[in-house]
C-alpha cells in the first residue's frame, strides 16, 4: 500500500445496472493505486446485477463492501455510501461509466498529497455511445470551469469530482428531494457559496455512456432547468431561464468540435 497518501473511497450506486456493471467494477480493478475502499449500494436489483457484485467480490483483497436495499432514490443511496466511507476522499462512479485509465485514482491521491489545502479536485470525462464505447461523441472538458458560472449552470464534470470527506461533514450531503440535479446543488452549495478550493487536473478520467438521467431527452432537460432554478434560489444565487439556457450554445460547440476533432 502507499505510504502517506489519502485513502479514497469510491462509491457505486446501482440498480438493474447488471448490462453495465462489470465493466464499471473492471475499471475499478484495473486501477494501479490500492489505497482505496470500494462501496457498491445497490437498490434491490431484480436482475444479475447482485450476482455480478458476488462473482467480483473475491478479487478485491476486503476492499468491497456492498449493501443491497431498497433507497428512496440515487441521491439517497450516495448518502447511504459516504455515510458508510472510512476514506479521507470521496469520489463517485456511476453504474454505467468506467475510468478512461488504470491510473486514475493514483493521479487524483497524488493530486491531493502535493496540495495539502485543496478540498476538491476535478477533471475531464468524454460520453461514448452505448453501443460503442470506444466511440466519442461528445468531450467534457472541466478545464473552463469558474466559479462565477454556476449561474449560468456550468459544473464540474461529477464523475471526475473528488472530495474530502470532511466537507460533507461540515456542508452536508445531496439532498434526496431533487430528481436529477442533486449534484449541482451539492456542487453549487460547497463551491460557489462555502468557497472550498478546489484544481483542475487536465485529464480524461471517466468515460460515460449517453441515455443517463441527465442525458436522455426534453424532459430531463427541462426537469434539471427547473432544479437548477430551484437550487439557486435554495442557496440565495441570482440566476433564471435565460441565464441557464446559455450553456446550451456551450454544449452544443462541444459536440460540434468533437466532429471535427475526429476527422
Amino acid at each position: 500500500m502507499e505510504t502517506n497518501t489519502p485513502k479514497i473511497s469510491l462509491i457505486t450506486v446501482t440498480f438493474n445496472s447488471g448490462k453495465t456493471l462489470a465493466d464499471t467494477i473492471r475499471s475499478v480493478l484495473s486501477q494501479t493505486y490500492s489505497n482505496y475502499e470500494y462501496i457498491i449500494i445497490d437498490g434491490n436489483s431484480q436482475d444479475d446485477t447482485i450476482d455480478i457484485i458476488k462473482y467480483y467480490s473475491s478479487f478485491f483483497s476486503n476492499k468491497l463492501i456492498w449493501i443491497s436495499e431498497k433507497d428512496k432514490g440515487l441521491y439517497d443511496a450516495m448518502n447511504k455510501g459516504i455515510k458508510m466511507a472510512t476514506g479521507d476522499i470521496i469520489g463517485i462512479l456511476n453504474s454505467d461509466d468506467f475510468f478512461t485509465d488504470n491510473n486514475i485514482l493514483g493521479q487524483v491521491a497524488l493530486s491531493f498529497k502535493k496540495h495539502p489545502n485543496i478540498h476538491a479536485l476535478y477533471g475531464d470525462i468524454h460520453f461514448v455511445n452505448p453501443e460503442k464505447p470506444s466511440k466519442c461523441v461528445r468531450y467534457y472538458s472541466s478545464k473552463i470551469f469558474k466559479r462565477s458560472l454556476m449561474r449560468l449552470g456550468f459544473m464540474p464534470a461529477h464523475p471526475s469530482f473528488y472530495i474530502k470527506k470532511e466537507c460533507f461533514n461540515k456542508y452536508g450531503l445531496y439532498k434526496t428531494d431533487y430528481k436529477i440535479a442533486a449534484d449541482f446543488e451539492f456542487l453549487l452549495r460547497v463551491i460557489f457559496v462555502h468557497g472550498i478550493s478546489t484544481l483542475y487536473l487536465p485529464i480524461d478520467m471517466v468515460t460515460m455512456r449517453t441515455g443517463g438521467s441527465s442525458t436522455s431527452g426534453i424532459k430531463s432537460h427541462i426537469q434539471i432547468m427547473k432544479e437548477h432554478i430551484r437550487a439557486c434560489k435554495e442557496n440565495n444565487v441570482y440566476t433564471n431561464s435565460f441565464i441557464l439556457s446559455l450553456r446550451y450554445f456551450y454544449k452544443i460547440a462541444e459536440i460540434i468540435y468533437t466532429k471535427i476533432k475526429k476527422k
